[in-house]
């Protein structure tokens, strides 16, 4: 029997009519599919990884680039969305600077892991070239790779990003990955008018005219993102289950499931987002979020909002009374 389908058998030998925990009773076998066995407890770790975009130049995003390092600082110092709802989850937090323009400083004090991978000093504008080099991608990937293998005692890493510009490159990279016209996977972002969004489709489309023929990830990605997807692979390969917060992370995932698609085997969706080219690659991945909640932050803040769910369903097996320990009549339904 699999770790699935025996925790299968546990939740209807529960004390509750069989299948009424609905989808909590998928998430938990899921995760012990997954994982191969059903965890004590939960051990969870937000991996939050950062870069800047050469794309920002073309006006793609309501904010300044400066603002990567300024999150970041953020996140380090505990007061980003993705930092309270990390404490609240019981998460650890890990933030990566896979790619900033400007490196910032931080104290060893200040953050558990705070790793600087930094490939490059943000990529190039893809309307104009290659955001990345080959050579520039597979560091990125090697280096999520990396992390993924120092991570010893997780069970969940849930991806988180941060990176002016990157839903540009993202909806870039997910119209090349699927096939589809620019218009369709490009949305407001982190703000954008009706204005911005033709911007950023218009933007999107000599991104692609620009790099065909290249491979997507490193043509259209970023430092974040190929990290991210690295990372994916290589949790996936360690059967942890890689929990996958909004569009930008969908997008890694995504150029991993071209490198190996049996990555998608080991995600969860953590919530839909109302950027278009997130219900996109959910639907072209077969993932049914946990959550819709409008939510369009970024950093992980979903995978944060969604990791009680998951400690839910495996408290549930571990803890909950069977019809035969609590003496209660068991109707087989």
């Amino acid at each position: 029997m699999t770790a699935y389908e025996e925790a299968r058998r546990r939740f209807d030998a529960k004390t509750k009519p069989r299948g009424s925990l609905g989808r909590l009773e998928d998430l938990g076998a899921r995760i012990a599919g997954i994982r191969g066995f059903v965890p004590e407890r939960l051990e969870a770790v937000i991996v939050v990884a950062a870069g800047d975009h050469g794309v920002a130049a073309e006006g793609v995003s309501a904010y300044p680039q400066e603002v990567t390092a300024q999150m970041v600082a953020n996140f380090v110092a505990g007061g980003a969305a993705v930092s309270v709802l990390a404490r609240e989850a019981g998460a650890r937090l890990v933030v990566i600077d896979a790619g900033i323009a400007s490196p910032i400083e931080v104290r060893p004090d200040e953050h558990e892991l705070v790793r600087a991978v930094r490939v490059g000093a943000g990529t190039a504008n893809m309307t104009v070239g290659p955001a990345m080099t080959d050579e520039q991608a597979a560091l990125a990937r090697a280096a999520g790779a990396a992390l993924a293998d120092e991570l010893a005692g997780v069970d969940v890493v849930a991806l988180g990003e941060m990176g002016i510009g990157n839903t540009t490159s993202a909806a870039a990279l997910t119209a090349a990955l699927l096939g589809v016209d620019p218009v369709l996977v490009c949305g407001p972002g982190t703000g954008l008018d009706a204005e911005g969004v033709e911007r950023k489709v218009a933007t999107v489309r000599r991104a692609l005219e620009v790099n065909a023929g290249r491979d997507p990830l490193a043509a259209l990605g970023g430092f974040e993102i190929a990290f991210l997807a690295g990372l994916a692979l290589r949790a996936a390969e360690r059967r942890l289950v890689v929990l996958v917060d909004g569009f930008i992370t969908a997008a890694a995932v995504l150029a991993a499931s071209r490198v190996d698609y049996a990555v998608v085997d080991s995600l969860v969706a953590a919530h839909r987002s109302p950027e278009p080219g997130h219900a996109a690659i959910l639907e072209a991945l077969d993932l049914d979020p946990l959550l819709d909640l409008g939510l369009r932050l970024g950093e992980g803040s979903g995978a944060a909002l969604a990791l009680p769910l998951l400690h839910a369903s495996i408290a549930i097996l571990r803890e909950m009374a069977t019809f035969e320990d609590a003496g209660v009549t068991d109707a087989g339904r």
